[in-house]
């Protein structure tokens, strides 16, 4: 059963009041984080860090120390681009929106509802 207009309105009321009272809950429970430039220059100094280290277990024929290198350089990797992928957050003068919040938050209220009402549970009804 789907919601009724009404209650749709008030659900959309509810989460744009949470979103101007506690943005962090709203960023926490949609998982989207904010990249800032102190954590982009970490994830750069870790993927130097890492070649330089992989480079001076080449040089040096050390197996262990070019492995680490290559560990350390690939997890900056990867911080670096999970950062660029996850939802950015908008600074207003009033509560701070993350873009797209409202619809994602939205359709997983949705879906959940959903799964409750039609059934997704193995209840045997």
């Amino acid at each position: 059963m789907p919601l009724s207009e009404h209650e749709a309105r008030l659900l959309a009321q509810m989460e744009e009041q949470l979103a101007k009272d506690d943005p962090r809950l709203v960023s926490t429970l949609t998982g989207a984080r904010t990249r800032t430039p102190r954590s982009t220059l970490l994830s750069i100094s870790l993927l130097l860090i890492g070649f330089v280290t992989l480079f001076g277990g080449l040089i040096s024929q050390t197996i262990p120390v070019g492995v680490l290198g290559f560990v350390i350089a690939l997890f900056g990797i990867y911080r670096l681009i999970t950062g660029f992928r996850q939802p950015l957050m908008n600074d207003g003068k009033r509560g701070r929106k993350i873009k797209g919040s409202k619809s994602s938050l939205m359709s997983k209220f949705e879906q959940r509802w959903e799964k409750r009402q039609f059934g997704d549970n193995n209840s045997g009804y």
